[in-house]
């Protein structure tokens, strides 16, 4: 029985010998990465930070892009007893450096010239850190070491004590901490989540035995390996054998699917809900025949679809018509993921339900599931056997949920955090009686599916005393090709309004077959016509809406939120305190005398 990161390497080296255990692209061509490569890297790159001083217990941050030498790293670490600390590439200067900070890091390793501009920034500030190593060929600065020159020292303590490695990796326990991910945060400081082996370990068991992966599948990692989503499912690939695709980069993402050509992709809605507009953009520019053709396929596939999750069989003239769609219609799609994805996963946010009911109607399941950086971190998901659009499925083996009487979902299980680091006030609030505090509302039906609605801080409460979830409504709003973002306003406020981020390049299309003149995007934001189109639209998207969570008015953007502007957590959440906050103006001005609901 597995119960550590590091026996989980131990016997994944053994039982899974493979040439193309790891795929990377190199000089534009996916090379392989046999299992004995990734288990020889990992053994003398682990013994070279012990050549360095590193020690059990002691921080290694890992600042990369996704790439095989970040997992080899990871398991470097943790198969020591090391605590790796990931860091998300997207974060400027100053959030790098509370975090190598805070965690009193000893070690950093960095992939390329972009990030390594941001650590020499803060280099004089680092007090902690002893080594920096970074992935380039050359080091950029003295005293930085490379990646090749941790593997050759290695090496050569392997060769002087032989058995050395597995005597380490032997030693490390359960309860040992594996690594410490501090958190995106939508509001306030970043803290850090301290996960231990066996935490990691019984959600990765967890999940294999309710959803299957196998030494025959391949998959495409893209999602940053600094969420903890990647990196978990990232040790269950490990453990299980499968062979890991590495994307070029999120941008690359479309076209290494046809190269690698998955059966396994884990994501976040937002790549499915730019999939999907993409998918609709095409139809929609196609012909009058074509798009009869496609709306009748989905039809059929949404009526085969039901079969299926009814546990029926799909036969007769359906059967036949199912068969038709696939080749006029799914086919196509299809084979624009490489042709032979099993499923697909979607977390860290609520998926839109018709998004998934589309994708499962052209024949590509979408199982999305739900949990935080502090459950290690599937709480619940959906499965082939227990499938529920609009839920994240059932509570996994061995975790327990329940809801709370104001809403709050509570879990407990052996994949629950150990607390902040050095937060013990924070850790303290977050639990209650042994039960984990999730912030997140939600309900649990008859048949023990679990549905999101929203987060706590997020719910809207109107002047009017009603209580409105803004992100089933977004979501909702973001199906439409006109929209790209939008964030429902309405807290304390006599009605509902929306900051609407459009799709420039339909609305520019739009507006010249309307006569629309512009000088710039914001003008063109600002345009009364384009207002009131998209507020027509929006009012066509929502006709469901109780009418105190219909959107009165909105404010169109001329730029979608970034990352770079602190609007965006890095997993692609909105910041909303912080976005309403520099809309401020905008916003209150939708609520002058004469804008009344």
């Amino acid at each position: 029985m597995i119960t550590t990161l590091s026996q989980m390497f131990l016997n994944t080296v053994k039982a899974y010998p493979k040439p193309d255990f790891m795929l990377v692209k190199k000089g534009g061509v996916y090379t392989p990465i046999s299992t004995e490569e990734f288990g020889q890297q990992v053994r003398r790159f682990a013994l070279g930070l012990k050549d360095l001083g590193f020690a059990k217990g002691d921080k290694f941050i890992i600042l990369s892009e996704n790439r095989p030498e970040w997992t080899v790293a990871d398991f470097a670490s943790v198969c020591q007893g090391g605590v790796t600390v990931p860091i998300y590439t997207t974060l400027m200067p100053e959030q790098v450096k509370y975090i190598i900070n805070d965690s009193d890091a000893q070690i950093v390793i960095v992939s390329n010239e972009e990030q390594w501009a941001k650590v020499a920034a803060i280099r004089a500030d680092l007090g902690t850190v002893k080594h920096f190593i970074t992935l380039l060929p050359k080091a950029p600065a003295a005293g930085v070491l490379t990646f090749g020159e941790i593997l050759e020292r290695g090496k050569a303590l392997e060769a002087a004590h032989p058995g050395l490695f597995e005597e380490a990796a032997g030693s490390v326990a359960p309860e040992d901490v594996a690594s410490i991910i501090y958190t995106s945060g939508t509001t306030g400081v970043p803290k850090g989540v301290i996960l231990t082996h066996a935490n990691f370990v019984s959600n990765i068991t967890a999940v294999s035995t309710i959803i299957e992966f196998s030494e025959k599948d391949t998959v495409l990692s893209f999602l940053p390996l600094s969420h903890v989503l990647e990196r978990m499912v990232t040790f269950t690939y490990v453990y299980k054998g499968c062979t890991i695709g590495y994307a070029e980069s999120i941008e690359t993402v479309a076209q290494n699917l046809t190269e690698v050509r998955p059966h396994i992709m884990v994501s976040v809605p937002r790549v499915f809900e730019k999939i999907y507009a993409k998918v609709m953009d095409n139809v929609r520019a196609s012909s009058g025949l074509k798009r009869k053709i496609f709306f009748w396929g989905v039809k059929v596939g949404k009526a085969a679809g039901a079969k299926r999750l009814a546990k029926k069989p799909v036969k007769g003239g359906l059967k036949f018509r199912h068969g038709l769609a696939h080749k006029l219609v799914f086919s196509k799609v299809i084979a624009k993921t490489g042709g032979r994805v099993r499923f697909f996963v979607s977390g860290g946010a609520p998926l839109s339900k018709d998004i998934a009911e589309f994708f499962y109607a052209l024949g590509l399941v979408v199982l999305e599931g739900y949990g935080l950086t502090e459950t290690s971190p599937v709480v619940s998901a959906n499965t082939f056997d227990n499938l529920k659009f609009g839920s994240v499925g059932k509570p996994i083996p061995g975790v327990e949920v329940k809801i709370a009487p104001d809403g709050e979902i509570l879990t407990r299980g052996p994949n629950i955090m150990q607390g902040y680091y050095k937060k013990p006030v924070e850790t303290a609030e977050v639990f209650e009686d042994g039960w984990f505090k999730t912030g997140d509302i939600g309900k649990i039906d008859e048949e023990g599916f679990l549905s999101i609605t929203d987060r706590k801080k997020d719910l809207i409460v109107t002047a009017g005393g009603k209580n409105i979830a803004p992100q089933p409504i977004e979501n909702v709003l973001k199906t439409n090709p006109y929209i790209v973002n939008a964030v429902v306003i309405g807290d304390r406020r006599r009605f509902v309004s929306a900051l609407i981020v459009p799709n420039f390049e339909k609305l520019e299309e739009y507006a010249a077959a309307n006569n629309i003149s512009y000088a710039s995007r914001a003008d063109l934001a600002a345009h009364p016509a384009v207002v009131s189109f998209l507020q027509a639209e929006i009012d066509k998207a929502t006709p469901n809406l109780a009418s105190y969570e219909r959107i009165k008015k909105i404010a169109v953007l001329d730029r979608d939120f970034e990352i770079a502007r602190d609007e965006m957590t890095p997993s692609m959440k909105i910041r909303r305190n912080i976005v309403q906050a520099k809309y401020g103006e905008l916003i209150d001005s939708l609520y002058k005398d004469g804008n009344s609901g």
